[in-house]
């Protein structure tokens, strides 16, 4: 129960871009989900299922209008273009806050157990108010993927950063959490390292990932790293630590070899092995070339930070404004 008395309104969000063969198949999914949490009288009947068309050039957004037409637990806002999946689950997450108890997100896809909603929700009535939705394995992920995801996740943790191993967007947040979360500015989003930081009650409810119902992946291994990226220069300036720790050892030999090549000279002696030493300058040249990138990424990164400029911007919403809570709106 909610601190009136009533029982917690839920807002499922669900992110989607291009998503015009999986929506029709996964919407009625969330519906039975929802319906099923409020018969057991568990959430508001007042609760509702959050699409957020992120700018597909599909007929994503028809769908999701029509959703909202032919049933009040179906709603949907519009991004005005293409924010990429952080941001347009951020925009759902800003909109959801101020109309509800409590949020779940997750993927359009269907490959997150919807019925891992039910144990979040009692976490959530047992005073939680984030519950991460954590992998029990990658069974379902290629051997290529699987490596690499798993490595990722030990490498932030080993950088500083504290996320959660396994844990992707699947999540429930409480309002509270989220009126929180509304403080962090940046551009630079990755919202799986973000929860952590919060610091309220939180627990981990545990699940079998599933293979995508419909459609292709929306997120390439182009994709896939750009976000791993962010979450490293987002979360952690180790990187940059780094650099200079690999410039200290590399610099030290490097003096004493310059010494020894001073005193040869001196000596009249001749320096022999030339193509050990080129192989030194261009070994040192591409380290200097990598460190340059990485530092540059950063600047970058605090370039687009002093800009300030909206992280999204929504078009177009299946409700007219007067039934949006208070607060609502760009961010």
């Amino acid at each position: 129960m909610g601190s009136d008395g009533k029982k917690p309104k839920l807002i499922i969000t669900v992110p989607c871009y291009n998503e015009e063969k999986v929506l029709p198949v996964t919407a009625p999914m969330f519906l039975e989900k929802l319906t099923s949490l409020i018969r057991e009288e568990k959430i508001s009947d007042e609760s509702s299922v959050l699409f957020v068309n992120d700018g597909s050039i599909d007929g994503t957004w028809d769908i999701i209008k029509n959703l909202a037409s032919g049933n009040r637990h179906y709603t949907g806002i519009s991004l005005s273009r293409n924010r990429g999946h952080q941001n347009a689950l951020l925009a759902g997450l800003m909109e959801a806050k101020d109309r509800c108890d409590f949020t779940i997100s997750a993927d359009a896809d269907g490959q997150d157990d919807i019925n891992a909603m039910d144990q979040m929700t009692e976490e959530y009535l047992n005073g939680c108010d984030i519950v991460y939705g954590v992998r029990k394995s990658r069974k379902t992920d290629s051997f290529f993927k699987r490596f690499t995801a798993e490595s990722y996740y030990r490498l932030l943790n080993r950088l500083g950063a504290e996320t959660v191993y396994n844990h992707a967007d699947y999540r429930l947040a409480s309002s509270r959490a989220l009126k929180e979360l509304a403080s962090f500015g940046e551009v630079n989003l990755f919202l799986r390292g973000l929860f952590p930081m919060l610091g309220f009650k939180s627990s981990r409810v545990f699940y079998e990932r599933r293979e995508r119902i419909a459609g292709e992946s929306r997120y390439p291994l182009s994709k896939m790293l750009a976000l791993a990226f962010d979450g490293i220069t987002s979360l952690s300036v180790r990187p940059i630590r780094l650099i200079t720790a690999a410039g200290v050892i590399l610099a030290l030999p490097a003096a004493l070899y310059a010494a020894v090549l001073l005193v040869l000279s001196l000596r009249g002696g001749g320096v022999s092995g030339w193509k050990a030493a080129a192989a030194c300058v261009c070994l040192i040249g591409g380290i200097q070339l990598i460190s340059l990138g990485v530092v540059g990424e950063y600047i970058g990164k605090i370039y687009l930070e002093t800009k300030h400029r909206p992280r999204f911007i929504i078009s177009e919403k299946t409700y007219s404004p007067d039934e949006e809570g208070p607060e609502s709106g760009n961010l």
